[in-house]
């Protein structure tokens, strides 16, 4: 392979089904046409593109890499050495722990599998010291302090792009922001031709940017108030949108720098595109923006802002024809659909038609082949396709294909993708002269799988990749009057707090509540009551942002409402992985049982039924509150050890006699399929083996008759070859007895020779006895056409008996429950959980509201 292209892994032979030696290599500058890579859950396609990244490293291609999910955060477990205790740190005790092995042990087993898997694919330890020293790599946390921060909202600055020769693009990026900005508040579907607020917001920044000025977002929520213009269009600013109508926008923007799990959105680095794709040393970067921890408004309002940037940043450089960055996503669900319009499509549109021209290379991932944009997408040379979900969404991807691709040939690419399995995909690149088959190689970096919040720390050390010096905010919040908290957090870690004090405590307030409270300094403690040993706590996050916690108290927001504090109130949590394996029915699956308890029986009563939980994931939960808390009082049964364990037996036993997945089962077929198969799957499945089974009786039972059959058409054969030759020999019979008689007439009358009657005569029986051989044939034939007909009705009926037996046979199909042993329920979480509230200051009243529940 060239050492200036990429090696991605080697031809697959789909006859065979194996791997050849023949390697697949990518050139990086058909990158610069983009790249769409989809497959399903499990097919490779995060290996695959880890690869591409590994490549682009070696050929110091720096990366901005978006990671929606956790995966890509393994791109930094690059080891040279190889050793197990290298790997040690990174394996998921909890996988370890279902396999029945030490942590040691899988840690032996991936350093073993990493060394084979390097040699069988023809890379050394040499290749993955190059590719660890071969970039920077680093990982940001938008809106958290576990990687590097990054600051979003306490700088909009202008881009450094010229006003007049870029007006329509400026306004098209101030068009995303502003739209990302509304819906981070709940704004969302917003028509920025419509919608005040966005011409208001819009406006405000052309003001700015078209001087050349930055406006951070103070700046911004003041001028909403106090606009640096008099007209709107045709109208005055005070005509068009009210003074009081801007309060009350002003003050939601205002929120976002009140609420406390926005502080970090204002720390870190900003988004400086060339500091994050070259390091200060001139060596290409690749840095990960981890956005799991993230809501969906977060993620959509921060993959807008970045995307800008390096749409500006872009339009900075002079033109390439070779690949200078890569831009990756590994999900664009949500940001480039079909209909839909985010604020994210229109800066992802405009690079994939014009980032070519700048040596600006799209790599984009989705396993939802369904919900992509293909016109969109038209522009994109190299498509990268792995095993697919289903039938529907593999027609979907083809009907896709065709039209961005155009040409391409369906039949032989359904071929293809039809026969995929892992690690298996189609390279279909427009500067190849056709599709290819291709198996990705073994990546070298370990995948340790989706890495949660609380390893980044130790992921970026291990990369020595720490944050640079953090400068003092350059503005203060808006009315800002409470403490900084830790970071909202959705991937937590579970802690268990053993203590050797017992409490006395006063009765509970009651949970879920949103009363007025007159004086809520006095409401709690500075100082967390202590837990009896043995009793696990955990601190959930702070999930809700001001106008959300008003909308699921359903309240009202006051315009001048703002956060004074956050107070966390006790409840019950508890939590189990239960898995339900049965082979036979084809069942393994696992399902998680959780519920949150707000009020509970003093006497440890609780109908687990009652408290269904349909907040947000509960994976893992933080180990610490959110600094200068306040928390209230714990009253039994949460302060009593033996009523906690009691409590958890019973969680177990409710559990363990509430939990079943149905199978299906067609037991004449022995056909079975467990939930994760449809209704539509399992009938086809049973239409398939009623099929083998009907094809095979009918070829049994009509064997005989086919044999019969055979036997009748031969005979009918020959003796249509006999009535030919007796016809023919009855016609020449015919004229010769013509003929004879004619003669015989002749000589009676005294002309020519005399004929003997008895020859006449033996000519007559001879042309007799041809036309009775004649009429025998005919009814000979006949007869063997009837013979045939009732056969053929014979075999007939009897396959029409066996095609509605087993059509029956198909359709005999029942559903199974299928429970869990005991020995497989784990309860993973059981104990305290504390709940945030914020105690919110709403003109003279304060009122307490949820800071934690279902989005």
């Amino acid at each position: 392979m060239a050492d200036s292209n990429f090696y991605l892994g080697r031809v697959f032979d789909a006859k065979s089904g194996k791997v050849t030696t023949t390697p697949i290599v990518y050139d990086p500058a058909d990158l610069t046409t983009h790249a769409v890579v989809t497959g399903m859950t499990g097919s490779g396609k995060t290996g695959l593109c880890i690869d591409l990244l590994e490549e682009a490293a070696l050929q110091g291609v720096p990366a901005i890499i978006i990671d929606p999910k956790g995966d890509l955060t393994n791109l930094l477990l690059h080891f040279p050495d190889l050793l197990p205790q290298d790997f040690q740190q990174w394996i998921d005790p909890e996988m370890a722990r279902r396999a029945g092995k030490t942590i040691d042990a899988a840690a032996g087993e991936a350093s073993s599998a990493w060394n084979n898997g390097l040699k069988e694919w023809g890379m050394g330890k040499d290749r993955v010291l190059a590719l660890k020293n071969a970039a920077h790599f680093a990982i940001y946390t938008p809106g958290s302090d576990s990687g590097i921060p990054v600051s979003v909202l306490s700088s909009l600055a202008a881009p450094k792009l010229d006003w007049d020769s870029n007006r329509e693009i400026l306004r098209e990026k101030i068009s995303s922001t502003v739209t990302a900005l509304l819906g981070l508040v709940g704004m969302n579907d917003i028509d920025p031709i419509r919608s005040r607020e966005h011409i208001l917001l819009s406006n405000i920044f052309e003001t700015h940017w078209s001087a050349g000025n930055d406006i951070d977002l103070t700046e911004l929520i003041l001028q909403t108030q106090t606009p640096p213009f008099q007209n709107l269009g045709a109208f005055s600013v005070d005509t068009f949108f009210p003074p009081k109508d801007r309060m009350d926008l002003a003050m939601i923007l205002n929120n976002i720098l009140a609420a406390p799990a926005f502080e970090t959105w204002r720390e870190g680095e900003s988004l400086d595109v060339q500091a994050l794709l070259f390091a200060e040393d001139g060596r290409p970067r690749h840095s990960i923006f981890y956005l799991a921890h993230l809501s969906d408004s977060e993620r959509m309002f921060f993959v807008t802002l970045l995307l800008s940037a390096v749409e500006t940043w872009m339009r900075t450089q002079t033109g390439s024809s070779s690949l200078r960055a890569l831009l990756y996503m590994d999900e664009i669900f949500g940001y480039l659909p079909p209909t839909a319009v985010p604020p994210s499509k229109g800066p992802l549109l405009r690079m994939l038609k014009q980032a070519r021209a700048f040596g600006l290379g799209l790599l984009l991932a989705t396993q939802n082949p369904v919900d992509m944009d293909y016109k969109a997408l038209s522009n994109t040379g190299t498509w990268i396709i792995g095993k697919l979900q289903t039938e529907r969404d593999k027609n979907r991807l083809l009907d896709g294909l065709e039209s961005a691709t155009g040409g391409i040939p369906r039949a032989e690419m359904d071929k293809l993708i039809s026969s995929l399995g892992k690690r298996v995909f189609v390279l279909h690149n427009v500067h190849a002269k056709a599709p290819v088959l291709m198996q990705t190689r073994w990546t070298m970096n370990f995948l340790a799988g989706p890495l949660t919040r609380t390893q980044i720390p130790a992921l970026n050390q291990l990369a020595n990749a720490g944050a640079a010096p953090r400068p003092a905010p350059t503005t203060a919040p808006v009315s800002r009057q409470i403490p900084k908290p830790q970071p909202s957090v959705e991937s937590f870690q579970a802690t268990s707090v053993v203590s050797n004090q017992s409490s006395v405590i006063s009765p509970p307030s009651t949970v879920n509540r949103q009363p007025s409270i007159q004086n809520p300094k006095s409401d709690g403690s500075l100082t967390k009551p202590p837990l009896p040993a043995g009793i696990r706590e955990y601190f959930l996050p702070q999930n809700f942002s001001l106008p959300e916690a008003f909308q699921s108290a359903q309240r009202a927001m006051p315009p001048q409402a703002m956060i004074q504090s956050v107070i966390y109130r006790p409840s019950l949590l508890a939590s189990a992985q239960v898995r339900l394996l049965d082979r036979k029915y084809g069942v393994d699956s696992e399902i998680i049982r959780t519920t949150l308890v707000d009020s509970l029986d003093r006497r440890g009563v609780v109908r687990w039924d009652d408290f269904p939980y349909a907040g947000p994931s509960l994976d893992k939960v933080e180990t610490m509150p959110a600094a200068s808390a306040r928390f209230g009082t714990i009253d039994a049964p949460l302060n009593d050890s033996k009523i906690m364990t009691a409590l958890q037996k019973d969680f177990s036993d409710w559990v363990f006699r509430n939990s079943s997945v149905t199978a299906r089962a067609n037991t004449a077929l022995k056909v079975y399929a467990g939930p994760d198969v449809s209704q539509a799957e399992f009938m086809t499945a049973c239409a398939e083996q009623a099929r083998a089974g009907r094809d095979a009786e009918i070829s049994k039972k009509t064997s005989a008759i086919e044999k019969k059959i055979k036997t009748l058409q031969d005979k009918k054969v020959r003796e249509e070859r006999e009535l030919r030759q007796d016809e023919s020999e009855l016609r020449d019979r015919n004229m010769e007895s013509g003929a004879n008689l004619l003669e015989l007439g002749a000589g009676l009358v005294g002309f020519g020779r005399k004929k003997s009657v008895t020859t006449q005569f033996t000519k007559h029986r001879l042309a007799q006895n041809a036309k009775e051989d004649v009429q025998e044939s005919v009814e000979a034939i006949a007869q063997y056409e009837k013979d045939l007909a009732d056969l053929q009705r014979e075999r007939d009926d009897t396959i029409a008996e066996i095609n509605e037996r087993w059509s029956s046979v198909a359709n005999e199909t029942s559903e199974v429950s299928v429970t869990p042993k005991k020995t497989d329920i784990y309860v993973n979480l059981f104990g305290v959980a504390w709940k945030p509230y914020y105690i919110v200051q709403a003109g003279e009243e304060t009122i307490e509201l949820p800071a934690f529940g279902a989005e």
